[in-house]
């Protein structure tokens, strides 16, 4: 290789490397908020809050690992635990830990020179770690095509608008590493397969599992790249036998993949992670079953947004102008292998078995869009592939015009060649560079100054024990700042480790805890009425998490019996309780003790809500389960901001309201009533009784809420909308989107 290639190679990845790096910085502008409400979504740094919640849950556990030299809180039985998770049982630390490492090591290292805070290192990782994906891209694609199309790959890819807004400053979480690792895993395996000196194919087959290795302890889905690698080559060979090829090699270079990368993989990260290799897709289709494997418990991973299925639009956009021109490459690249002068001339290292693995690597990318959104991003690296070696083709046609008497003018002068080469790269690239800096603009952090400083409130105000019961959406962030465990957070039922469950001693329940019961119980606790009930279930689940209904399961061996006798309990004293378990659900003496002992502890753990904002649709909707349909409840419930528009106010969900007639509709509809609260005082009044929501308007911060009038006393109107008095909780912390409870006993 010439000095000028390897300056080429050089300055291109360099290029690569800085555009992903500088775009990812501007992101930090916050350029789609306005300038008066920047400084809501800033620290004292004047850095934004993190992007999403995941990532105080990586901040968490590399404060662990930096203080104590592990990721969970303590070892119990030598085995690593997370007590600030699902509290108060916690569970087992089942987290790849890489990033973990990862920033570790660069915090360390930066520390040696300057004092900088971890929260720092783990704001920037993201920016300075996902342009690396770009630089593998190019090196693989230029594996098959010239340096045009290697370079548009890489750019491609660093501006992938759904993997660039995932890994900006701020969002650290693993998105990071999930193109970089399953291009460098494929271009290393694809090396091996198609070197000819056998040294090197060992090399490259080592180094693919090692690669893999890394990747296993960097995303729990890794077995997805291992899976299309595997079940391919499978393919692959059975094909060339029927066609009486040699496979030997072939069968070599695989097997030394395969097994090297489940041997490595068991070793250091354990061989649970082996099984669930094999077990994995079998977990999958008991997830994709109507039931699923919560049943009769509501699935609360239906409300979470980046696992819908993405609408073809959301798809498009989410890839970026590598779908377009990716899926065209699919059609074109075998033109060019079936024509063996033009396979010679352009394609003369590319092979049918990296193509045909390169379709199945994304026909597969689209099936994964069944099971969320998000799995958008593991679509990124096959078409971006492919559209760097569709550029390359399109520069290597050039050549052709060099040979025809029709363009004279490239026959005198390459450099034309060069500038309608350069003019291709951009004509691609540039698009997508500026649909990246619009797609920054959608950026907004979900945590901001008040829900930080309501974490640091609980953390400065509350016992070391406090248990933090709020919505699984901002669990992370309290257990990392507040430092206190959470009942619930965006782990949620720890669906990741059902696959090995029934092999760890640690998960003693199965699929019974963790489970996505606690969402039941939390929106039963807000959705009712009953503000006996409510604290009842809060102060269950604080001390005794899913103990209560897990042993009266021993009982009654039906679930659904057993949250209905625990919605009949729960709201009585201890006394009451046994009598109603005695009497009326035949329990003994003996097991109705057993499960008053969790579900009325003599000695409750002390709690507190925290309610940010007014999201409730969910709470309502699993609060109101059927379980006999296994249904949730379907009601009208909607919020957002109120706007002065001279002597009205409007909103930004079609609410309008005239303060001096006292007129008020919702989507045109007057509703049965109107609660007002302003200055503390809470004015109701009810203006039709044929409607069936109620509005809620908080004067004081411009904000309202439409709900069914079912929950018009509900404990979360009073709690988090009227934030009223109340006969079993008091309010200890407040500010303009955040309220915190205590119970009134402790």
């Amino acid at each position: 290789m010439s000095k000028k290639e390897l300056l080429i190679i050089f300055f291109s990845l360099f290029i690569i490397f800085a555009l992903g790096f500088t775009l990812r910085v501007e992101s930090v502008h916050l350029t789609g908020i306005p300038s008066n409400e920047k400084a809501y979504y800033q620290d004292q740094n004047d850095l934004p809050y993190m992007y999403d919640m995941d990532s105080y849950y990586n901040y968490r556990l590399t404060k662990n690992y930096l203080n104590h030299g592990y990721l969970g809180d303590t070892k119990v039985n030598g085995t690593e635990w997370d007590f600030h998770s699902y509290a108060p049982s916690g569970v087992p630390m089942d987290y790849p830990p890489f990033l973990v490492y990862l920033t570790a090591f660069i915090y360390k290292f930066i520390n040696l020179f300057t004092a900088v805070p971890l929260l720092s290192v783990c704001f920037w990782l993201p920016a300075f770690f996902a342009p690396l994906a770009g630089v593998v891209a190019y090196l693989f694609t230029r594996r098959f095509t010239n340096n045009y199309g290697a370079f548009a790959a890489g750019i491609l890819t660093v501006a992938a608008p759904f993997y660039f807004i995932r890994t900006v400053p701020a969002w650290f979480d693993t998105d990071m590493f999930n193109v970089f690792f399953p291009l460098l895993v494929t271009w290393l395996f694809i090396e091996a397969v198609q070197s000819e000196d056998r040294r090197l194919r060992m090399l490259y087959s080592v180094l693919a599992a090692f690669s893999m290795l890394i990747f296993s302890m960097a995303w729990n889905g890794w077995q997805y790249q291992f899976y299309i690698l595997i079940v391919f080559s499978v393919v692959y060979t059975v094909w060339r036998r029927l066609k009486g090829e040699p496979v030997k090699d072939f069968i070599t270079i695989f097997g030394i993949f395969s097994i090297l990368t489940l041997l490595m993989v068991g070793l250091v990260t354990g061989f649970l992670n082996v099984i669930k290799f094999f077990m994995g897709p079998i977990e999958l289709i008991g997830l994709s079953s109507a039931q699923g494997p919560w049943a009769p418990w509501p699935d609360i991973y239906m409300s979470v947004s980046e696992l819908g299925i993405p609408s073809f639009s959301e798809v498009v956009t989410g890839v970026g102008i590598s779908f377009l021109v990716g899926i065209f490459g699919f059609f074109w690249i075998p033109r060019v292998l079936l024509d063996k002068k033009l396979k010679e001339q352009f394609l003369s290292r590319m092979t049918w078995f990296f193509y045909l693995l390169l379709v199945s690597w994304t026909v597969v990318g689209f099936f994964s869009l069944t099971k969320g959104a998000r799995f958008i991003i593991l679509l990124i690296p096959p078409l971006v592939i492919s559209s760097g070696i569709m550029v390359g083709l399109a520069v290597d046609y050039l050549s052709l015009l060099k040979k025809s008497e029709r363009f004279n003018l490239l026959q005198r002068n390459k450099t034309y060649i060069t500038l309608i080469s350069l003019c291709i790269v951009l004509l691609l690239t540039l698009p997508a560079v500026f649909n990246t800096c619009e797609t920054m603009k959608i950026l907004q952090p979900l945590a901001n100054d008040d829900i930080w400083n309501a974490a640091t409130w609980i953390n400065s105000n509350t016992p070391n024990d406090t248990v933090i019961i709020t919505d699984w959406s901002y669990g992370h962030l309290f257990s990392g700042v507040a430092d206190r465990p959470v009942v619930f957070d965006g782990r949620t039922a720890y669906v990741e480790t059902l696959p090995s469950r029934q092999f760890d001693r640690a998960y003693p329940y199965g699929s019974k805890s963790p489970s996505t019961s606690r969402e039941y119980w939390i929106s039963r606790a807000f959705s009712t009425t009953n503000e006996s009930l409510s604290y009842g279930i809060f102060r269950m689940i604080a001390t005794s998490g899913d103990m209560g209904y897990i042993t009266l399961d021993k009982y009654t061996k039906n679930t659904t019996e057993s949250a209905e006798i625990l919605n009949n309990i729960l709201g009585l004293d201890k006394n009451s309780a046994k009598n109603v378990l005695m009497d009326e659900y035949n329990l003994s003496d003996e097991s109705a003790e057993d499960v008053l002992n969790y579900t009325h502890p003599n000695n409750p753990r002390h709690f507190v809500v925290v309610n940010v904002d007014l999201k409730g649709s969910w709470y309502f909707k699993f609060g109101t389960w059927d379980f006999s349909k296994m249904q949730i409840g379907n009601y009208t419930y909607s919020h957002g901001n109120l706007n002065a528009s001279r002597n009205y106010f409007t909103s930004d969900g079609n609410l309008t309201l005239d303060p001096k007639t006292g007129a008020v509709t919702w989507n045109n509809q007057t509703p049965y009533c109107v609660i007002t609260i302003k200055n503390g005082m809470i004015d109701k009044h009810y203006l039709n009784k044929n409607s069936n929501m109620c509005v809620l308007l908080q004067m004081d911060i411009k904000k309202y809420a439409v709900m069914d009038k079912k929950f018009e006393n509900s404990v979360f109107t009073k709690l988090v909308v009227e934030r009223s008095n109340s006969t079993y909780f008091k309010s200890i912390y407040e500010n303009d989107d955040v309220s915190v409870w205590a119970p009134k006993s402790s």
